[in-house]
């Protein structure tokens, strides 16, 4: 089967799919499967690399190039890439095809290229339309997590214009309505790309600023003192949890750098808590699952304080899948390996394609 692997972007958070998509191509079984890299440049160009019926040695040689680059002998050099339009997905026929969309950020996982897959009805791993869509935005997904009857910490959402016709106003009733610490956050973002930890008015202004820079919907959400929890969820209708990891932090909040960088991010699997309170982590994120629509994988984020409350914080429906990243970890110390993991999702992929096949659509 040919696996076409699909990453890069023109999201911030390029750099790290370029990696995701790195490790996920060293684990795919090359006994069963090809794979066809495509990148997507910061630009939006496609280009197709060579088929693969190895595994790479560098994830630099995923950043493909129309010309021939001449390696630092450091590094290794970057694939050709030849240009080609994204509709050229089909040419060859779909046969014996699954997509891999390791794409992180807008234009990738928030249902636009998942949208694209489907118009060209090609099996894709990963969420659905829907469930891509409302998982990556912010406030739409606290709204379905509300009537799900999650926990959540407070929060206040508004968009650009609001910010523009009264800025005073909102930060007066973001003021009332919250306590400091508060964090600020694009609605449509990820990776800690554009979130600030803020203290005062005047760092809440920066805060806003920096955040409009990436989408025009904003929420401040309520800080409080907790740690944070990730449960990693995979399945279609048969929905599957690892155990529960913390992140052990020396600081409030980590930024992109500390997270992808500098590694600064500790990871404690299982994490050290209550039998019970895991138990509840682990059944709400089976409940955000599916109030999302969720299928293939998701990673679901948690705070628990000190008193064990337990509040979601977000779900991920392409969570990371660099070196550092909790997803496959997690389902590492689980007990699945990650080419078991990749396999499987790869799997669920087709399963879902083949169920979708089957509905009847009334001509």
């Amino acid at each position: 089967m040919k696996i076409v692997l699909l990453y890069g972007g023109q999201s911030a958070e390029h750099e790290i799919s370029i990696i995701s998509a790195f490790n996920v191509a060293r684990g795919i079984s090359y006994d069963l499967h090809q794979v066809q890299p495509i990148y997507i440049t910061k630009d939006g160009q496609w280009l197709q690399g060579p088929l693969l019926t190895q595994p790479l040695t560098d994830s630099n040689q995923l950043a493909l190039s129309q010309e021939e680059v001449e390696a630092d002998p450091t590094e290794a050099a970057p694939l050709k890439g030849q240009l080609i339009s994204p509709a050229s997905l089909v040419a060859e026929g779909t046969d014996n095809l699954v997509v891999f969309p390791v794409l992180h950020g807008p234009n990738g996982e928030d249902g636009t290229i998942q949208g694209f897959l489907e118009v060209l009805d090609l099996p894709y791993v990963g969420a659905g339309v829907t469930a891509s869509a409302t998982g990556m935005d912010k406030i739409i997904s606290k709204q379905l997590f509300d009537q799900a009857g999650l926990p959540q910490v407070p929060y206040f959402a508004f968009t650009s214009r609001d910010w523009s016709d009264d800025q005073e106003k909102l930060i007066q009733q973001i003021e009332g309505s919250l306590l400091y610490p508060l964090f600020v956050k694009p609605a449509n973002m990820g990776s800690s790309v554009g979130i600030s930890r803020v203290d005062s008015s005047e760092e809440l202004v920066a805060a806003v600023d920096l955040a409009l820079r990436y989408d025009r919907r904003i929420v401040v959400e309520q800080g409080i003192s907790a740690q944070e929890c990730e449960v990693a969820v995979l399945g279609n209708e048969d929905i599957h949890v690892s155990y529960v990891g913390k992140l052990v932090k020396s600081s409030d909040f980590y930024d992109y750098e500390e997270k992808y960088v500098n590694n600064d991010v500790q990871m404690e699997i299982p994490a050290e808590l209550d039998p019970a309170v895991a138990d509840k982590i682990q059944e709400y994120a089976i409940k955000a699952y599916r109030a999302i629509d969720g299928c293939g994988l998701s990673r679901a984020d948690f705070f628990v304080t000190n008193n064990n409350d337990i509040y979601i914080n977000e779900i991920n429906t392409m969570p990371g899948f660099t070196p550092y990243s909790m997803y496959p970890v997690l389902w590492e110390r689980t007990g699945i390996s990650q080419k078991d993991l990749i396999e499987e999702l790869i799997q669920l992929a087709l399963r879902r394609h083949e169920r979708k096949q089957a509905l009847k659509v009334e001509g």
